[in-house]
């Protein structure tokens, strides 16, 4: 007997208690990665740097995240007399939860056969997974304007139109840029993309899978450089360039709130590797379809690829030096995404006459 895929019509009890679990759990270790990339991103900066990054607190300073944690929360919080308070207090909040919204659809691993049952590796399977992901995406530059327009403050306004003029270019070209995997795939659904990238690499190679970064070079390269852009890392954070304005948006903000905007800043890094992974490199896959390659859980290689790419971000902040603003808008309008639309059109020709 085929089992069949566990929803609330069929096992509700189960269903709720899965899904439970895999709230806890996924939600769990985002925030869990979130904290220690903090403590990564000082320590690869620092011995980049040829210094040994946080060394006191705990075993080369593993508990470092803990201490600033605890610091953070017994700060004082101010919230300046001039602002607007009710928007001031939401702005911290709108940009990291549609960043936390977003792993929901991301696929961690094979379905698993549980009583019967199949019970996806997946918080919820979406058939419009990536038109979800690119509209929570979208929602977090509300909470980066709004924090800049509430704070009251010069800084604060200027990195808050600068992050939605940066938002407006740049999504628009990371958009475009992985049509042309819907084009390939056929389909919206990330569980389905990621299965497809599980055959075989152009039909030939049975042991090499078919990601699709073989076929689409050019779309993940433009993806990569438009998801910096789109969550303000180095060489594109002019939002809150601190040589010019202090801290930007985040400007007026202490205590746990101003702790908010880096862990939104992190799980967003999370967000845009988890989805390139999950387009461009097969997601829970193996690299090679031998051996122990296969034996190693799904999910295990999500965190490879995921981590990867995190240290790729963390290289580029210690390399970079951050481009100047005209040059941003620039690169956005006259050359990722004409280049992107290019690439849908030649990917267009491709599909229909092979």
């Amino acid at each position: 007997m085929t089992p069949e895929m566990l929803s609330l019509s069929n096992s509700p009890g189960l269903f709720v208690g899965i899904m439970l679990v895999k709230l806890v759990v996924v939600f769990g270790v985002t925030m869990l990665i979130v904290a220690y990339a903090t403590w990564c991103e000082r320590k690869v900066i620092g011995h980049m740097q040829t210094r040994l990054g946080p060394m006191r607190t705990g075993w080369h300073g593993l508990l470092q995240p803990i201490a600033d944690g605890i610091k953070l929360f017994f700060k004082e919080d101010i919230i300046p007399s001039e602002s607007t308070k009710v928007p001031f207090l939401l702005a911290p909040m709108m940009i990291l939860v549609p960043a936390l919204i977003t792993v929901a659809v991301i696929p961690f691993g094979p379905d698993l056969s549980v009583g019967g049952f199949l019970i996806p590796q997946q918080i919820t399977d979406l058939n419009i997974g990536i038109l979800y992901i690119l509209a929570f995406a979208g929602l977090g530059i509300y909470g980066i304007v709004l924090a800049g327009w509430a704070s009251n403050s010069k800084y604060s306004l200027l990195g808050g139109v600068r992050a939605s003029a940066q938002m407006i270019s740049y999504e628009l070209a990371a958009g475009v840029s992985i049509i042309a995997v819907f084009m390939l795939s056929e389909t919206l659904s990330l569980r389905e993309i990621v299965a497809l990238q599980q055959q075989d690499l152009w039909g030939v190679c049975s042991f090499v899978p078919n990601w699709y970064i073989f076929s689409q070079p050019l779309a993940f390269g433009l993806f990569m450089i438009t998801g910096l852009a789109e969550i303000n890392r180095t060489p594109f954070d002019m939002p809150e360039a601190e040589s010019e304005l202090v801290s930007g948006f985040c400007t007026e903000y202490s205590s746990m709130k101003y702790a908010l905007f880096f862990m939104a800043e992190y799980a967003n890094m999370i967000v845009i590797a988890a989805i390139a992974s999950t387009l461009f490199l097969g997601g829970w896959s193996a690299p090679l379809n031998i051996g122990i390659f296969t034996m190693i859980p799904g999910f295990v290689w999500l965190l490879l690829k995921i981590f990867s790419m995190m240290f790729f971000f963390m290289w580029l902040r210690a390399t970079f030096p951050r481009v100047r603003y005209d040059q941003l808008m620039r690169m956005g309008w006259k050359v990722l995404l004409p280049l992107a639309l290019a690439n849908v059109v030649i990917t267009g020709l491709v599909v229909v006459i092979f």
